[in-house]
């Protein structure tokens, strides 16, 4: 699954952008698909959220585009963060050997250009090299540095789904990369909105 999640400091409310994985409802909800994209737009009391899916005409990318108004008489404190779960192969060969896919992934985080970077060890020469970036571009004011997450069990918590996923529930990211079991790509940043602004966190995978 690919999901954005969002915290309200203040309060400890979470939600996520689209209905799932939180399933927690929305004051509006709406669903609309476009020729160039799919936006879903929800009313959580002052706090509209606005999620953009786009594919780029030409490139091997992705944006998910996440924009917050806030339309009440106080600053809001915002922690957005995104999720996607990683294969790097072909369905086949993801459905065949699970538990073996995941394990000849490799993460790292490029700290100079704020970049998760992923890829596959190839089993021979003539193997192909699959490469796989995600990085958030922020319009707005940030109040914290940016957190990073690339083993799924760190995020999600033991027993845990994508629905209650300790990561989300008021924890710090562990910025772990590498070799791990079972390899994600999750971004944290927080976001400061004034009363009556807007903050946009465009998340790319590439």
């Amino acid at each position: 699954g690919s999901f954005i999640y969002l915290r309200d400091i203040a309060s400890g409310r979470i939600w996520s952008a689209g209905m799932q994985p939180c399933g927690v409802g929305a004051d509006d909800y709406e669903v609309s698909f476009i020729e160039d994209r799919a936006a879903i737009v929800r009313r959580d009391g002052t706090l509209t959220t606005t999620l953009e899916v786009l594919v780029p005409s030409g490139d091997n990318a992705e944006v998910r585009q996440v924009s917050i108004v806030n339309d009440g008489s106080a600053a809001r404190d915002i922690e957005v963060t995104s999720f996607a779960e990683l294969v790097l192969t072909t369905q086949g060969a993801d459905v065949a050997h699970t538990a073996f896919a995941k394990l000849s992934v490799q993460t790292e985080f490029l700290s100079n250009i704020e970049t998760i970077i992923a890829t596959r060890r190839r089993r021979s020469p003539g193997e192909p090299e699959i490469w796989a970036a995600h990085l958030a571009v922020v319009h707005g004011e940030t109040i914290s540095p940016i957190e990073v997450e690339t083993d799924r069990m760190r995020f999600l918590g033991r027993g845990n789904s994508a629905r209650n996923a300790d990561a989300v529930n008021g924890n710090t990211l562990s910025n772990t990369t590498g070799t791990v079991l079972d390899p994600v790509f999750a971004l944290r940043r927080t976001v400061r909105i004034a009363p009556g602004g807007t903050a946009r966190i465009d998340y790319w995978t590439i």
